[in-house]
């Protein structure tokens, strides 16, 4: 039996009594709107919903061509068109320079230092216009440096060689170093932005500079900051190239190279005399030969104007390449022999690396680079044979455009439409 239980309306009006607000609904009618009005306001700011622009909601305008056979095969064409001949120009540019190259890794050793001797031919690289490569003779013969402090900084490798015919200006004379790694982050990043700017930066500002900094080569076992300091700095190429090519055997006139220009144009901006003291830093680690003594009023180097030093902090990629030395941008080099003296002063055997001196001219595309000129004459061949090979294709067996029968889905339903009526043909089974 089931009881039912109903409130009296005695009842009713003493609930109402002890709760007098809930009689008139217009009292609290305020508090409620602020609190609606607190719920929507933290929706709002709750919501993950992304904006409604074009970008977050992927309505950007957006070109899909559709890749037909009357598109591709002209555009294949069009690129070996512009490609090829683009090539050609490059590579006949890259081949008209007149270059060549000595190695001079293993003069201290090889060189006699009593008569001139052969460099050997694997040593020598050349390209001049009308001579073959072995055209270039080149003889080297080691002295010495009685002016240099240490023993072994004395040895000089004095290289004399031919020029075949003359050389347009303007003249380049790089040097270049093998198997020298200068990409590991630890050394691109060790140097102080801030020093080479000239300003007189303390221990902490090239000891702690976030993401740059001179570390582990900051300041020596006293406390004294290196001048300039940093990996970079410390490992400079110091071997020393003569600025004039000595006129030998007969060859009427010297030639004349100088540094300046071989820096970059921004470098000026970037490269500042410093403000400190020469009492105030010590040189680093590695040029204890060059400055044996420490800095002083005259010795201190103004990297405003040390192009080479200023060249060398442009760390390289690569492990082989080369680096602008000397130039000469007006007078030819006539045909003759000419002698170079290289001061010796940079250890390449240790890590089993090479150093190259290498004269060479410039085209439009810059330096001697065959493999340019090449690549973009690959390029348009493939895109020509790619063109031809569609053309063909698209003129022997040609494809319906927009065939929407084609499309996989359309496919599967087409082979299952099959079957269903395959199945429908099969014989009965006999009972």
């Amino acid at each position: 039996m089931g009881l039912r239980l109903r409130s009296s309306g005695r009842d009713a009006d003493d609930v109402a009594s002890q709760n007098p607000v809930a009689e008139d609904p217009d009292v609290g009618s305020d508090t409620d709107s602020e609190d609606d009005s607190l719920d929507e306001k933290e929706n709002k700011e709750k919501s993950k919903r992304p904006p409604d622009n074009d970008f977050a909601q992927q309505r950007l305008k957006a070109f899909n061509p559709v890749l037909t056979a009357k598109i591709v095969i002209p555009l294949l064409f069009g690129i070996a068109v512009v490609f090829a001949p683009l090539g050609a120009a490059m590579w006949y540019a890259s081949h008209k320079i007149q270059d060549f190259t000595v190695n001079y890794t293993h003069c201290e050793n090889m060189a006699s230092s009593s008569h001139w001797s052969a460099v050997p031919s694997e040593y020598i690289k050349s390209h001049f216009r009308g001579f073959d490569a072995d055209t270039i003779k080149v003889q080297w013969k080691l002295s010495s440096d009685e002016s240099q402090m240490f023993d072994d900084e004395k040895k000089v490798c004095q290289l004399q060689f031919n020029v075949p015919r003359d050389v347009k200006a303007p003249i380049y004379m790089f040097y270049g170093l093998k198997n020298f790694y200068a990409n590991h982050r630890r050394y691109v990043n060790s140097f102080s932005e801030f020093q080479l700017e000239g300003n007189p930066s303390s221990v902490d500002v090239i000891k702690n500079t976030a993401g740059q900094n001179c570390e582990p080569l900051s300041v020596n076992s006293e406390g004294k900051r290196y001048y300039p300091c940093g990996l970079i700095a410390n490992s400079m190429f110091n071997d020393t190239f003569t600025e004039t090519l000595k006129a030998v055997n007969g060859t009427d006139e010297d030639y004349k190279m100088t540094e300046k220009g071989i820096a970059w144009k921004t470098d000026k901006d970037r490269f500042k005399k410093t403000k400190y003291k020469p009492s105030d830093v010590v040189p680093p680690p590695n040029w204890y030969k060059r400055f044996p003594n420490g800095y002083n009023e005259t010795n201190m180097p103004d990297i405003s104007k040390w192009y080479q030093f200023q060249n060398w902090m442009h760390p390289s990629a690569l492990p082989l390449f080369y680096k602008l030395a000397l130039r000469n941008d007006h007078d030819a080099l006539k045909k003759g022999i000419y002698q170079l003296d290289i001061g010796l002063h940079f250890p390449v055997l240790p890590y089993k690396g090479d150093k190259y001196v290498y004269f060479s001219q410039r085209s439009v595309i810059g330096g001697k680079n065959d493999f340019l000129g090449i690549s973009w004459m690959v390029g348009g061949c493939i895109c020509f044979l790619l063109g031809l090979v569609l053309l063909i294709i698209n003129a022997v067996k040609p494809r319906k455009t927009g065939d929407i029968s084609l499309l996989s889905w359309n496919r599967e339903l087409d082979a299952q439409s099959q079957n269903y009526d395959a199945s429908d043909h099969l014989p009965a089974e006999k009972e």
